[in-house]
């Protein structure tokens, strides 16, 4: 389990330091990276802290940890792999725990018009995106976008390009930072990768790669080697890629099917999707669009970065 701790740094930065190690110490908890606070402002800092059993060893949600020895792996600090993770959620209403903007008991007009759109009946809840947005930057992450998604009352932000391990440090964040907001909203945070079911899009939470081989020249082959090796491993990557995605891998609604490994340019009904420019270019990245939105992005980046970087077939 991750804790993400709230410390009044009114003192020096010296002597937090050394109150943080000593109090997450004793509470067996690590710091592990910092961002401003921005719910108190000022000097206060959010701090990210990976947790531990009172002998030292991670305890089983930490996942964290075993993430952190693939990111430090020499063959992987020289390959500088990217991320940008999308990250879908659904806002319900409180009492009913029904997708923001529907009608209690009842469905809202088709999907279509809601994708990016904007206004009254298409947009439910921006209020609560843009506040996320804006604390976001002011926290020190490095989120890039967000949208609507298809299903009315559902959302996206991303983050990144983040190297290695801090792009799951900073989502992990940006996820805490979203649950504040939509507490203080009064809305319930949701990232069941099927909300809704029927004709509704699920949630995901997009994977973007990349390393320094792909971004080079040539990177192109390197790519399609890579996606050749998560090809071979896709039940293991299936497994671990977030719990109920099965409702949501089903081949439709811009998905692969969960049994089925495939890729292809430009393809939003694959398992692994390459851009348009990277195949024109010839190097790049690719999306890995398997993961669920309640992915454990520790588990995803190293995972995504042992099998294609460390691993041999």
């Amino acid at each position: 389990m991750l804790a993400i701790s709230l410390v009044n740094s009114s003192i020096t930065g010296a002597r937090i330091d050394t109150c943080c190690l000593i109090f997450w110490k004793y509470d067996l908890y690590s710091p592990q990276a910092i961002f401003k606070d921005p719910f108190r402002g000022g000097n206060n800092i959010l701090v990210m802290c990976d947790a531990y059993t009172p002998g030292g060893q991670p305890i089983p949600t930490n996942k964290r940890c075993a993430a952190a020895k693939i990111f430090s792996h020499p063959n992987v600090v020289v390959e500088e792999p990217w991320y940008g993770l999308e990250q879908e959620y659904t806002l319900l209403q409180k009492d009913v725990k029904w997708p923001l903007g529907w009608p209690v008991g009842g469905f809202p007009g088709p999907q279509g018009p809601y994708y990016c759109g904007a206004g009254a009946d298409k947009a439910f809840g921006r209020d609560i995106v843009d506040a996320h947005y804006k604390a976001c930057l002011y926290a020190g992450i490095n989120v890039s976008g967000i949208n609507g998604e298809v299903m009315p009352g559902q959302w996206e932000f991303q983050v990144g390009p983040s190297v290695g391990i801090s792009a799951s440090d900073e989502l992990w964040v940006a996820r805490y930072i979203l649950e504040r907001i939509t507490e203080i909203a009064g809305v319930v945070l949701s990232f069941d990768p099927k909300p809704i079911q029927g004709d509704w899009n699920g949630a995901g939470a997009h994977t973007n790669y990349s390393t320094k081989t792909m971004r080079n020249e040539g990177g192109y082959e390197i790519i399609k080697k890579a996606i050749e090796k998560l090809g071979l491993r896709h039940k293991e990557h299936i497994a671990a890629y977030g719990e109920g995605n099965e409702r949501r891998l089903t081949g439709r609604h811009e998905t692969a099917d969960i049994n089925t490994f495939k890729w292809g340019v430009a393809n939003r009904g694959a398992s692994i999707r390459v851009g348009r420019d990277t195949e024109k270019d010839g190097k790049g990245y690719f999306e890995d669009r398997r993961p669920a939105s309640n992915m454990d992005p520790y588990v995803v980046t190293s995972m995504i970065a042992e099998t294609t970087i460390l691993w041999k077939p």
